[in-house]
């Protein structure tokens, strides 16, 4: 058995020394975002009921708690086929005014290869050196001063923190999926399969998701077809139709994140133990490697505080059932940082 003990492959606001002060800046001083102002918003159904969440393959981190193997059961409920875009996180911003937990601090975190070498202005995270946090980063700049996301409005938007994700869902009629939503959607109706599509990563030597291909962090080969993200409906979906949900981007989900509390945890509809100061992520990134991050798995989890944001940060959002979303509900009731 291999004993994994690494840090997940996004940076935290917690690693991060001396953050500067906030900056109440208003969204309209970054400039409009133009393209698609509607992205996808296809949601899917899904009819719940029981099946086996997390895994006891021993291959993956223990300090993560993926295991042990449970029988979950969970109410009928829809999830979005897609990952959040650029695109309909403009119409959000552009509809209710709101300025992300980034652009307020003024910083977020860039990964510094293959997209560049060293991003002007910024200052590496302690060990983690290839990631860097920039001032001027968010959403509308990737990577910092003078990137723009004009030939990315249908790839995932990055750099929201749990709150920005929150704040769309709300808006959306929304809201993020339990952590146990996640992984039942994510599976695709396969049982206790490591991916989507089954146990191989490559089948038949074909790329099905889009992570680090080479030698991480010195050189990523793009043999899947992309260096940083990929259109939110880049490879095929999975078995209930999702895109996907292993690589591209971290996905926030709704629940604090405890390594043991699911042990004993409820079996129903599980929602999370009690606020813990950091939140699950779930699905992997284009900046996962085995030999360093190998939680792009379905049955993988990581966390980051609800206020850290990088460019392999997204989400996707749910809904019950019996709800219908309703775009254009209205801002955030909660707002930042409630």
């Amino acid at each position: 058995m291999t004993v994994r003990t690494s840090p997940c492959c996004a940076a935290s606001r917690a690693d991060s020394p001396a953050p500067p002060p906030p900056t109440q800046l208003p969204s309209t001083a970054y400039g409009p975002v133009a393209g698609n102002p509607s992205g996808t918003g296809e949601m899917v159904a899904l009819p719940g009921g029981a099946f086996l969440m997390g895994t006891d393959a021993g291959d993956g981190y223990p300090a993560d708690g993926e295991g042990p193997v449970r029988e979950i059961r969970l109410d009928p409920f829809r999830i979005d086929a897609t990952a959040v875009t650029n695109a309909s996180f403009a119409s959000f911003v552009e509809a209710t005014g709101w300025v992300t937990v980034a652009e307020r601090l003024g910083t977020s975190f860039v990964f510094a290869s293959p997209r560049s070498t060293e991003p002007p202005g910024g200052r590496p995270v302690p060990q983690t050196p290839w990631w860097w946090e920039v001032p001027g980063a968010g959403w509308r700049r990737p990577e910092g001063p003078g990137s723009d996301i004009g030939d990315r409005m249908d790839h995932p938007v990055v750099h929201v923190s749990w709150r920005d994700a929150r704040a769309y869902a709300k808006w959306a009629g929304k809201r993020l999926p339990t952590e146990a939503e996640w992984e039942y959607a994510a599976r695709g109706g396969l049982v206790q399969a490591r991916y989507p599509w089954g146990d191989e990563r490559e089948p038949g030597g074909v790329h099905r998701m889009n992570v680090w291909q080479g030698e991480f962090p010195t050189h990523d080969t793009g043999a899947d077809g992309h260096l940083g993200t990929a259109p939110v409906t880049a490879y095929e979906p999975n078995g209930y139709g999702l895109y996907n949900t292993c690589g591209n981007v971290w996905e926030w989900c709704a629940d604090w994140f405890h390594p043991t509390w699911h042990t004993d945890g409820p079996r129903d509809n599980p929602a999370g133990p009690p606020r813990t100061g950091r939140k699950v992520m779930r699905g992997g990134s284009y900046l996962c490697h085995e030999s360093y991050c190998f939680r792009y798995r379905v049955d993988a989890r990581s966390s980051n505080t609800p206020e850290s944001s990088s460019g392999n940060i997204g989400f996707r959002c749910a809904t019950a059932l019996d709800a219908r979303p309703l775009p254009g509900a209205g801002a955030d009731a909660g707002g930042w940082p409630g």
